[in-house]
């Protein structure tokens, strides 16, 4: 069994295309196992450019190393063994996106969630300096444990196809990712309009942070769909009644006319005014004096009449009778019938 670098023991093979292997392989430092990339030189390609070749894909590999996302495969270093690049990355467990499209498309909500994942993706790879060379369903892994995750990020500058070739990209992916027969499910139309506006192409002039805002719309709406959420519904409310709905006021009228007859409630200009209403008791305890005050003016005044007699006429009564004994005076004493 092959050893790269004195330490990563090569197990067996991942994938193998033109560009390259990629081996499981055993870090015998650490105790577990890795991703290794072998690259391949390209047929026909002059022996005095490879080392030109190898040095390129090298700084490609340090660059997505940069990359720290759980959608993006994590670089763990480069090591040389006979003068060509070996990149180590994690070890994703699981399929290809390409390989499980052989069994059919995705679901609407599974489609929406692998986009939204890509492109996250697909902006922090940009954002550290080490874009994608395009998002195929060969680069995108779904995990074992239910991790999306991309691979082949590192491009360089002329290799990159720009942000919204990116889009395009991903749009083609959705497209064979979620080719489904029309329906009427809401999700099903939502993600049909998200792949059709990262499919299209911005006209020449746009600028260049278009596609940037784009991409940001696209994954909100994706993941929207993933979660099965809902667009939020507006509808057409008529004028409330007065004195009905959730702002109803109970109790006193601002007019000082009675409310809805309820106790303890307090009308709205007795509040902004700070003042409490009058208690009933003691609206009924005040009426109560001010009545004896009434009855007792009432009284003092007929005592006072009393005492100074009507004066004289057919019906007045005048008293001739001594005070007491031995009294010789005119005064007060009985009262008796005038003659």
């Amino acid at each position: 069994m092959t050893v790269i670098a004195g330490r990563y023991r090569l197990l067996d093979v991942l994938a193998e295309g033109t560009a390259g292997t990629v081996w499981r392989a055993l870090d015998e430092a650490s105790g577990h196992d890795v991703a290794l990339k072998e690259f391949h030189a390209p047929a026909g390609l002059p022996a005095d450019e490879l080392p030109l070749l190898y040095a390129r894909r090298e700084r490609e590999a340090r660059a997505a190393g940069r990359i720290t996302h759980p959608s993006a495969v994590r670089v763990l270093g480069v090591v040389t063994e006979d003068g060509r690049p070996w990149v180590v990355t994690e070890l994703v467990r699981g399929l290809t996106l390409a390989e499980t499209l052989e069994a059919g498309p995705l679901p609407p909500r599974e489609a929406a969630r692998v986009g939204a994942e890509v492109l996250a993706a697909l902006r922090v790879g940009r954002e550290a300096g080490a874009p994608h060379r395009g998002a195929g369903p060969e680069h995108v892994l779904l995990a074992n444990d239910g991790r999306v995750v991309m691979t082949g990020f590192g491009a360089a500058p002329e290799d990159d196809p720009g942000p919204e070739a990116e889009l395009r990209s991903l749009g083609a992916l959705l497209g064979a990712a979620a080719s489904s027969p029309p329906s009427a499910d809401d999700r099903t139309e939502a993600l049909r309009a998200v792949i059709e506006e990262l499919s299209r192409q911005e006209p020449s002039g746009t600028p260049a942070d278009v596609a940037p805002e784009r991409a940001l719309t696209a994954e909100r709406e994706l993941r929207r769909i993933a979660t099965g959420g809902s667009r939020p519904v507006r509808r057409e409310t008529s004028p409330t009644p007065p004195g009905t709905g959730p702002d109803r006021r109970e109790g006193p009228r601002d007019d000082g006319g009675e409310g809805n007859g309820r106790p303890g409630t307090v009308g709205s200009a007795a509040r902004s005014r700070g003042t409490q209403p009058p208690r009933r008791g003691h609206v009924l305890l005040a009426g109560a004096i001010g009545a004896l005050l009434i009855a007792g003016a009432l009284t003092y005044q007929a005592v006072r009449d009393d005492e100074r007699g009507p004066g004289p006429g057919p019906s007045g009564v005048t008293s001739t009778a001594p005070t007491g004994p031995g009294a010789t005076g005119a005064g007060v004493g009985a009262v008796t019938p005038r003659s």
